[in-house]
């Protein structure tokens, strides 16, 4: 049985994990804003620009060559853009998972005492029921374990497939301005 003191410490830590994952939840939400302020003001910009730039175009071999002009730097914009949104995605969702994965280490711990704990205390002729108790957490910890390698297996090959694609966008983008 766990005393009172380790139920408050317990409480007392799940509450500062609660609000540090609070914080990193707003931190996300705050460079999200912060990059879609940057986004605005240098899409308003650039606005500007290319229209002022499409007022002086004299004929459509002109026009043609300003569109050709604008599409590069765009998809290399929208590359960009798509990089940091990622990135502050992966990073919010790394914190949450670190917080998770070290809360399940010490749930397990305190199992294991539990468990320990328990057998210690077992009644004589059980220890083949104990056997079998620990056969099952054994096997439930190495389930979690093969959870978790796959996951993050699965968020590298996410990661590794997110940059190729926006390298390919980048260079048909930079191709495609070239042949125009």
């Amino acid at each position: 049985m766990m005393t009172a003191e380790q139920i408050a410490a317990s409480n007392k830590a799940n509450m500062e994990t609660l609000f540090g994952l609070t914080a990193k939840a707003f931190e996300g939400v705050e460079k999200l804003v912060d990059l879609n302020m940057t986004a605005a003001k240098a899409a308003l910009g650039d606005s500007a620009q290319n229209a002022q730039a499409a007022m002086s175009v004299k004929d459509a071999q002109e026009l043609l060559s300003l569109q050709a002009a604008l599409f590069q730097p765009l998809a290399e914009k929208t590359a960009a853009y798509s990089r940091h949104l990622y990135d502050i995605a992966s990073n919010t969702g790394n914190e949450f998972t670190k917080a998770f994965e070290a809360q399940a280490a010490v749930a397990q711990k305190q199992f294991a005492s539990l468990m320990d704990t328990a057998t210690q205390n077992a009644p004589a002729g059980s220890e083949s029921a104990v056997a079998m108790m620990k056969s099952a957490v054994a096997a439930a910890n190495n389930a979690f374990e093969s959870v978790q390698k796959a996951v993050k297996q699965a968020s590298d090959l996410a990661e590794s497939n997110f940059t190729a694609m926006s390298q390919t966008a980048t260079s048909a983008a930079a191709k495609t301005s070239k042949k125009r």
